[in-house]
């Protein structure tokens, strides 16, 4: 089926796409996949650069296209504007309603999204995607978090989407308002924008904040589209939606194929978004595919253990050894005496060091050992010393989408 597609799509996109028929000069249609070159962000950011407003990977007349997005360039520095005709946006709506069908939402459960609802993908188009399913979409953007809390007890949302660093956040500021969250009718959690909803402690941490609610992740990129959804019988393990991607696994360095197992870069080419293809995209997100064809929950759609474990640009060697942001997450999480953290580095002679700054949960504002105890599970995680401080209550920054919680010093 999907080289079947991938051949619709190449037919296409030859014949119409100037970005690609320029970048795949001597390719055919029954060209296989391995045989393509691979597309990294820079050369679409290099693109639009050359090639203002929108770049050239375009298979159709601008007048085509209905849907505007912008990537949040919170890597790159330089975002990326994303056109999408009615049938790309249709067919990104399709996997969304998989991701719920995933999740277990069907018709008659009230969506609230926490989200802003500003020009990069977002949940855009599970908000469409809700209304398909036959659910109760409502928006909660242009709001306080005071306001969304009061809303989604309100309005008895049985379904909450937002970031997994929003859902800790909304819980922390119900705790200030007095807020309670056993009033509210969320049941199940769906958060995607951050690694989190795959991270067992804070995972765990959401669903004990929200009294018990399932927490179902979820991954996709403004550029690539909705990609996956989080399994229904393995929690921490994430689905790509084979029917709609090819995905592989690339050693980050060398670029070639790793076996299942092994951990390395989630290359991504989208069979149906054809008014703005990706083909083998180089999306540097860390997965370890599993080494499984079926899964328990009877698919045999490629499966990520532990979902994005990290991005190529987020790894840091420390004395030695590879370090995560999600790894350490994991650790930090599974301290209910912490309320928030971050982490800085410091570039000492090139080589990197980490601390951490952790601010207590209220309850827990006089634990003397937290920064001790902390000390200790990092260690025992990762064979190193990370110094831990104790900052007072409020001096750490709050976030509303994707937190930013690694710093340079």
């Amino acid at each position: 089926m999907q080289v079947g597609q991938l051949r619709d799509v190449l037919s296409v996109v030859l014949r119409n796409n100037p970005f690609y028929a320029a970048k795949l000069r001597g390719v055919s249609p029954d060209s296989d996949i391995a045989t393509l070159p691979f597309t990294v962000k820079q050369e679409l950011i290099d693109d639009q650069m050359a090639h203002p407003p929108y770049g050239s990977n375009l298979t159709y007349p601008l007048d085509r296209y209905t849907r505007f997005c912008q990537t949040s360039a919170t890597t790159t520095g330089t975002p990326m504007r994303w056109l999408d005709t009615p049938e790309s946006w249709d067919w990104m709506i399709g996997n969304w309603t998989r991701v719920y069908q995933a999740a277990g939402v069907t018709a008659g459960n009230r969506i609230f999204f926490a989200f802003s609802f500003g020009p990069f993908l977002g949940f855009w188009v599970g908000f469409e995607a809700a209304t398909r399913v036959g659910c109760l979409a409502i928006p909660g953007g242009g709001m306080r978090s005071a306001a969304r809390l009061r809303a989604i007890v309100e309005t008895s949302a049985t379904v909450l989407c937002c970031t997994p660093t929003y859902a800790i956040r909304l819980a922390e500021v119900a705790a200030e308002e007095s807020i309670d969250l056993g009033a509210a009718s969320v049941r199940t959690l769906i958060v995607a924008g951050e690694p989190g909803g795959s991270v067992p402690a804070t995972r765990n941490h959401i669903s004990k904040l929200w009294r018990g609610a399932g927490v179902v992740d979820h991954h996709g990129m403004t550029e690539i589209g909705p990609v996956s959804y989080g399994c229904p019988k393995r929690p921490g393990v994430l689905h790509i939606i084979e029917d709609s991607y090819i995905a592989e696994v690339i050693d980050p360095v060398t670029g070639r194929p790793l076996p299942r197992g092994a951990a390395g870069e989630l290359v991504l080419t989208n069979l149906g978004r054809l008014g703005s293809p990706l083909l083998r995209y180089r999306t540097s997100d860390i997965v370890q595919a599993a080494v499984e064809d079926r899964c328990e929950c009877g698919t045999h759609d490629f499966a990520l253990n532990g979902g994005i474990l990290g991005r190529t640009d987020d790894m840091l060697v420390v004395r030695g050894v590879n370090v995560y942001p999600s790894a350490v997450e994991n650790i930090v999480r599974g301290f209910d005496a912490i309320g928030e953290y971050r982490v800085e580095i410091q570039n000492q002679r090139t080589l990197p060091e980490l601390s951490i700054q952790v601010e207590a949960a209220p309850a827990h504002a006089h634990d003397a050992t937290l920064a001790h105890r902390l000390e200790a599970a990092l260690t025992n995680a990762f064979a190193l010393r990370i110094p831990v401080s104790v900052v007072s209550q409020g001096a750490l920054p709050r976030f509303e989408m994707k937190a930013r919680r690694w710093v340079n010093t």
